[in-house]
């Protein structure tokens, strides 16, 4: 969506469709699909790899536990969540490109039924997940709790599964300065491997 209000229009299946579409154009042109997804990124990510032939899967700090300083628990029922918002606050990250600090001023609850949703969907399909892959999460993150990692590492079917704990970490990870280049160098790294051992 373009506005909160689009969004709040907006279920976990047109983001699923969006990612399939994606997937599509790329498989008319590529010969090996690698995803690589950031928080909910990462989620729908590994919900493709169960239903699409990629070649390899990086999470960066997929919230398969929501930390509690969220405040999840708290979350009014769907019922009662729509048509509310909650505010956001600005992002303001520097050396960044100027749309990494777009984001919606204020979040609709109703948006947030609907991640929960996809996460349970994503539980519910670990089992399933077989491609190599690559879990990246930062000790210092306030919105996908750190056990997320582990939790991801102990359910998937992935034989070849690397796990990386960034100790000075939060969760901007493909965006924090100092950090960004460490998850770049290993995510080209664990790519690059995936991809040769396809080949080989």
């Amino acid at each position: 969506g373009t506005t909160a209000e689009d969004l709040s229009r907006t279920e976990h299946e047109d983001w699923m469709d969006s990612v399939r579409d994606g997937y599509a154009i790329l498989r008319g042109a590529c010969d090996d699909i690698a995803v690589v997804g950031h928080s909910m990124g990462a989620i729908f990510a590994l919900l493709l790899s169960v239903e699409a032939e990629v070649t390899c899967v990086v999470s960066l700090g997929a919230p398969l536990i929501i930390a509690r300083e969220q405040g999840i628990e708290h979350l009014p029922t769907r019922a009662a969540s729509v048509g509310r918002y909650v505010p956001k606050a600005r992002r303001k990250l520097e050396n960044v490109p100027q749309g990494a600090n777009n984001t919606y001023r204020r979040m609709p609850l109703v948006s947030v039924h609907e991640m929960m949703d996809v996460i349970a969907a994503a539980r519910s399909e670990l089992g399933k997940v077989r491609a190599p892959l690559l879990i990246v999460h930062g000790a210092r993150d306030h919105t996908a709790d750190p056990k997320s990692a582990e939790e991801l590492r102990a359910h998937v079917a992935s034989t070849d599964c690397e796990t990386v704990i960034l100790p000075d970490a939060g969760h901007l990870l493909p965006l924090d300065e100092g950090v960004r280049e460490r998850v770049f160098e290993r995510t080209a790294d664990f790519l690059e491997k995936a991809v040769q051992g396809r080949r080989s």
